[in-house]
C-alpha cells in the first residue's frame, strides 16, 4: 500500500498558508523525505519520531526546487541524519545556499523512496529547477509548487521564473492523468483534472487583465498590480507584483508588448 506521511514543517505564513507539506515514505527498512522543510524543530522531532515508528533510516530527502521553504530545512536534517543524501535538479547559484552535497537528480531519473520507485520529472516555470515526482503504479504525483486547492502560485519572475515554462508544466500534468496530487501546500488534491484546467484557464484570464491594463495606460508592474488586485491584502501585494512581471515577459517574448525604463505598453 502506498501512503505517504504527511508531515508539516511547522512555517505557517502569509506565502506559505498553514505551512509546508513534506511527505515520508517508508519500507523495506529504508525512508525517504519529500522536501526538507526549513529546520523547525518540531518538524524534525516528528520525523525522527515517524522514523523510529517504522524502525527506517532517513536515506533521501528529495527536495522539489530550491526555494527556501523547501530546501532551507537541508542543513539541520544533514546534522540529524548523517548518512542521509540529498537530492535536485541544480540551480546555480543558489544551490549553495544550503549547505548540504547536493546529489543531482534530473528528467526521467527514477528514485528509491522508501522502497518505492518515483519518476523524476522536471517542471520548471515557478522555478528553474522545479521537480515533481511520479510514482507511476498508483498514479500519485507529488507536485511540490505546481499547484495550491483554494490559491494560486507566484511566479517569481525576478528570481527565475517563467510563466510560459509553468503553463507548460500544467499541461504535461494534464497529459499525465494523474488520480492524486500531493502538493506542497494546502489539502491533497483528488480531482487533478478539475485543478489544473482551472489553473490554467486562471492564468489565461489574467494575461487578459494584463493586457486590458496596458491598453488602459497602466504602465509599470506597480500600477497594473494594483488596478488588477484591488483590495489585496498589503503582505500579498509582492508575490502579486511578480505575478504581473511574469504575464509581462511571457507578453514580450511573444511580441505582444514592449518595455522601456520600467515602462510597459501593448
Amino acid at each position: 500500500m502506498f501512503d505517504p506521511l504527511l508531515l508539516t514543517a511547522h512555517n505557517p505564513s502569509p506565502m506559505t498558508g498553514e505551512g509546508n507539506n513534506t511527505y515520508l515514505l517508508a519500507g523495506g527498512g529504508e525512508a525517504a523525505l519529500i522536501d526538507a522543510g526549513v529546520g523547525e524543530s518540531a518538524h524534525l522531532q516528528a520525523i525522527a519520531a515517524a522514523l523510529g515508528e517504522r524502525r527506517a533510516p532517513l536515506d533521501i530527502v528529495l527536495v522539489t526546487h530550491g526555494h527556501r521553504d523547501h530546501a532551507g530545512g537541508a542543513p539541520a536534517l544533514a546534522a540529524a541524519h548523517p548518512a542521509a543524501a540529498f537530492a535536485k535538479h541544480p540551480w546555480p547559484g543558489e544551490d549553495a545556499r544550503f549547505e548540504v552535497s547536493w546529489r543531482t537528480i534530473g528528467e526521467g531519473d527514477v528514485v528509491a523512496a522508501g522502497g518505492e520507485p518515483l519518476v523524476v520529472l522536471h517542471t520548471p516555470g515557478h522555478s528553474p529547477d522545479h521537480l515533481a515526482f511520479w510514482h507511476e503504479p498508483t498514479r500519485t504525483l507529488f507536485t511540490g509548487d505546481l499547484v495550491v486547492r483554494g490559491s494560486s502560485v507566484m511566479i517569481h519572475s525576478s528570481r527565475g521564473g517563467n510563466l510560459a515554462q509553468y503553463l507548460a508544466s500544467l499541461e504535461r500534468l494534464l497529459a499525465l492523468d494523474p488520480s492524486r496530487l500531493l502538493p506542497a501546500h494546502g489539502p491533497a488534491i483528488a480531482d487533478p483534472q478539475a485543478v489544473i484546467s482551472a489553473y490554467i484557464s486562471h492564468r489565461l484570464f489574467r494575461e487578459r487583465q494584463v493586457e486590458s491594463a496596458l491598453r488602459a495606460g497602466h504602465a509599470t508592474v506597480e500600477t497594473i498590480a494594483e488596478s488588477i488586485y484591488d483590495g489585496l491584502a498589503p503582505a500579498l501585494m509582492p508575490a502579486a507584483q511578480e505575478n504581473v512581471r511574469a504575464h509581462l515577459e511571457k507578453l514580450r517574448s511573444e511580441g505582444r508588448a514592449i518595455e522601456a525604463g520600467g515602462r510597459w505598453r501593448p
